[in-house]
């Protein structure tokens, strides 16, 4: 057993992590973190939780949802920092992720560059993109932004695909445009 020393109060790992102790809450709920309980309850967390939430935000900034950063987080062990083995096994897998959300993100710049580039800046009124409001028949939303293919693409621009927000949507479990 590690001395109480070793064992950080959940405010103190707010402190050092910069996140506020409800996501702390939410992350021990959600089983990428965990705490001991002392004989009053209160929580208290391994000093290596600060290497497993640094992780987590990583994950975050690069674009993986929670349910990859617990994948991963899986992989690696829960009590010390990981060797290099455990983390390159995780850095590989975390490469072809963030080489996928390169492609997504650059298939959105050509997107918006072609949607934006007559000037009108709206879908609604667009009569190249979007004559007589036809979008609005798929559902809500920027359609050719999620992915949805345009009747009539015109010629010399880039046809939209399944690269983008609908493919992470189908990565997440989400529909539709909500968060």
């Amino acid at each position: 057993m590690t001395s109480p020393r070793d064992r950080l109060p959940i405010g103190e790992l707010a402190a050092r992590s910069g996140l506020a102790t409800s996501a702390l809450r939410y992350y021990e709920e959600l089983g990428l973190i965990q705490a001991e309980r002392t004989s009053g309850s209160r929580r208290r967390f391994p000093r290596a939780t600060l290497r497993r939430v640094a992780f987590i935000r990583a994950a975050r900034t690069v674009g993986l949802s929670l349910e990859e950063a617990r994948t991963a987080l899986a992989a690696l062990p829960q009590d010390r920092a990981p060797n290099a083995a455990e983390w390159n096994s995780v850095a590989r897998a975390w490469t072809g992720r963030i080489d996928e959300q390169i492609a997504e993100l650059q298939q959105l710049r050509r997107r918006l560059t072609g949607c934006i580039g007559c000037g009108c800046l709206s879908l609604r009124k667009c009569a190249l993109y979007n004559p007589g409001d036809i979008a609005s028949a798929k559902g809500a939303g920027a359609r050719y932004l999620l992915g949805d293919s345009s009747p009539e693409q015109p010629t010399g621009t880039p046809s939209p695909s399944k690269t983008g927000k609908s493919r992470k949507n189908e990565r997440s479990g989400r529909t539709g445009d909500g968060p």
